[in-house]
């Protein structure tokens, strides 16, 4: 039997870095065919969740705590938020930005540094810790980048399509 997933709260465990906080997320995404004659084609989406404050869409991410990798973290926030499971990719970079809802002590001003990756898709949970709270959508990518609720988000994924047609000749994410 499987243990039932429980979202991590509070910010004892909160790793910060010179008055940032620090976050892990990811770009989580899969392939799906395409609709040409040939079905040869693959066309990526990606998966973004609703924002519990406000309209737009996001990507799954949140605090890195001091018990895991940032690796670890933006897998546990892709269950958590989202209710995915995959392989972690690559690292698409550091996004900084200033969140009003994250201010605290140690990040009076709410400074958050954000380490996004690319998740590829292999299994959508039924259950998982955030579902009363989060809608999944999965986009193409030309829609997600008009629903990015932040700018930051829209530059992991501009990151991500980079990455994306990069690898794409090669073996990695096919």
């Amino acid at each position: 039997m499987m243990a039932e997933l429980v979202a991590r709260t509070g910010r004892h465990q909160q790793r910060y870095e010179h008055g940032y906080r620090l976050i892990a997320g990811c770009v989580p995404f899969r392939y799906r065919d395409g609709d040409d004659c040939g079905g040869s084609s693959k066309i990526v989406e990606v998966l973004m969740i609703n924002s519990t404050s406000g309209p737009g869409l996001l990507f799954p991410k949140g605090g890195w705590e001091n018990d895991e990798t940032v690796e670890q973290a933006a897998v546990r926030e892709a269950i958590e938020e989202a209710g995915v499971r995959g392989d972690l990719m690559d690292f698409l970079g550091f996004y900084e930005f200033r969140s009003k809802t994250l201010q605290d002590e140690c990040s009076p001003e709410g400074l958050c540094k954000a380490a996004m990756f690319a998740l590829f898709v292999k299994e959508e949970l039924e259950s998982w810790p955030e579902k009363s709270t989060r809608k999944r959508s999965w986009l193409a990518v030309s829609e997600a980048l008009g629903s990015c609720r932040h700018a930051w988000m829209r530059d992991a994924l501009q990151c991500f399509c980079k990455w994306h047609e990069e690898c794409k000749g090669g073996s990695r994410g096919q």
